[in-house]
């Protein structure tokens, strides 16, 4: 009985949001995603740990066309670069924080991706925590991304630049794919298992 009391308590946590980031009203939301099986939002091994309907993400394709957004995000030197700088192969911009829970879930997936499309595709990730490289490099270096880096963006000008500059429209994880002239093909909205085939046949449209 104790054990199914502490899976209700991990599972209502996981799925209660960003409520939790109260030192910043303009925070973005964290989009609701079915945790893990176990109720907790530890990140899970591989893409096949992750649970089915962990592929259920919110395809938005209303933006089709958009550019690249010019707001800035901080590089590993702590300065501000733009993704103009990745811009002549497709680009997978993930906007994510350490404390949403269906963001964690999905980055082992991400960094698989980006191992097994490293010649076709960029897989930018984008922490939005506003505590910056502080939260962001313990967890890090707990988890050990192959090919993410991490990039930051304690200002949220990544959220509030693919929305209209109004950070409070977003959501995390947001998921953004452009093609290789720089132009928005679609975003997801909600966590993804970007190994799944799923995943793939939306993947092909922008790396055509």
């Amino acid at each position: 009985m104790r054990s199914l009391i502490v899976l209700v308590l991990a599972s209502t946590a996981l799925l209660a949001g960003c409520d939790k980031q109260s030192a910043a009203p303009a925070q973005p939301q964290q989009t609701q995603a079915p945790s893990a099986s176990n109720g907790s939002a530890a990140l899970p091994p591989s893409a096949e740990g992750l649970p089915g309907p962990h592929e259920q993400g919110l395809l938005v394709e209303k933006y089709k066309g958009q550019p690249l957004p010019t707001a800035d995000f901080l590089g590993l030197n702590g300065k501000g670069i733009t993704l103009a700088r990745f811009k002549g192969r497709p680009i997978l911009l993930n906007l994510w924080a350490t404390w949403c829970g269906p963001c964690v879930l999905e980055m082992p997936t991400l960094d698989k991706l980006a191992q097994a499309q490293a010649d076709k595709l960029q897989v930018i990730t984008v922490s939005q925590d506003l505590k910056g490289s502080a939260q962001v490099g313990p967890w890090w270096t707990e988890h050990k991304p192959v090919l993410l880096q991490p990039y930051t963006d304690p200002e949220n000008h990544m959220l509030a630049g693919i929305n209209g500059g109004d950070v409070g429209a977003g959501s995390l994880p947001t998921t953004v794919l452009y093609d290789k002239n720089g132009k928005e093909v679609w975003r997801m909205l909600g966590a993804m298992d970007w190994m799944s085939p799923r995943a793939q046949e939306l993947l092909a449209e922008g790396l055509k």
